[in-house]
């Protein structure tokens, strides 16, 4: 059986321009998938699982506000943006939990209106505090299928960024690739960090996961380690650390508004 969730390999890279430069990148990948195929795939792979333990699996409360359907939750969001026409497929790109484990600083949701374009994506991202919040923009592309979005920051991520930061993404609907790149300007319109995310597709089989266990066997737990070694060394170099306001709940910008729904955090 194939699917239209797929596996994207490849790597991901930041790249901090000041006060001080510090670059890393690593080997990763990614699962691309179709919302409503979760159940399909849970019974077709061996290796993976939805709401269930597995070597792989992903459990809709990893995400959004962490209460019930995955789908639905998007779907709400598209309603509260007026893009409702943006739910007819949803796609998630993510990594995973890996033997129950998993953290994701960054999930992407390319929501697709009925003509099969993007009319909307949702910036997921995720802090080591097990803070999240989600970036809502609808999407327009230039004539060669680019998107090109913007928002204010609006979520501590980094203890070495300031607020007062603007993204700028640029990407691609999934395909044969999938290509993303984030740059975070400061006041005066300075790149601060650049990062991207490349990776090329492969189908979605058991084979081709028990590839993935075999050449990426601590996924998961690597992205974690690898988080606070490139913190330690930013450190080192005298960045100073910004100080954090805890929050409740699972924060939403959508546009340019930005709300807190109290408790949800999963």
């Amino acid at each position: 059986m194939s699917f239209r969730s797929s596996i994207y390999s490849g790597w991901v890279m930041h790249s901090r321009r000041m006060p001080r430069v510090h670059a890393f990148r690593y080997r990763v990948w990614w699962m691309l998938f179709d919302l409503d195929e979760l159940e399909g795939v849970d019974g077709a792979l061996r290796l993976f699982s939805h709401n269930r333990f597995n070597v792989f699996s992903l459990y809709d409360s990893d995400y959004g506000h962490g209460k019930g359907s995955l789908r639905r939750y998007v779907e709400e969001r598209l309603s509260e943006a007026g893009l409702s026409h943006a739910g007819a497929r949803i796609e998630l790109l993510t990594m995973p939990r890996l033997c129950g484990y998993a953290f994701n600083p960054l999930s992407i949701y390319f929501c697709h209106d009925h003509s099969g374009g993007v009319a909307a994506v949702i910036y997921e991202v995720h802090n080591t505090f097990g803070e999240r919040h989600s970036y809502l923009i609808e999407a327009s592309a230039d004539p060669s299928g680019t998107l090109h979005q913007t928002s204010s920051k609006a979520f501590y991520v980094s203890p070495f960024l300031d607020d007062e930061l603007t993204y700028k993404f640029r990407l691609r609907a999934p395909d044969t690739r999938i290509v993303v790149t984030i740059t975070g300007l400061d006041g005066g319109s300075k790149p601060v960090i650049h990062t991207a995310m490349h990776g090329t597709r492969m189908p979605l089989t058991s084979a081709e996961l028990l590839r993935r266990c075999l050449s990426h066997p601590l996924l998961t737990f690597k992205v974690i380690g690898a988080i606070h070694w490139e913190a330690l060394r930013i450190f080192s170099k005298g960045i100073r650390i910004r100080p954090r306001t805890p929050v409740d709940g699972h924060g939403a910008t959508i546009g340019s508004h930005t709300r807190y729904a109290q408790g949800d955090n999963g």
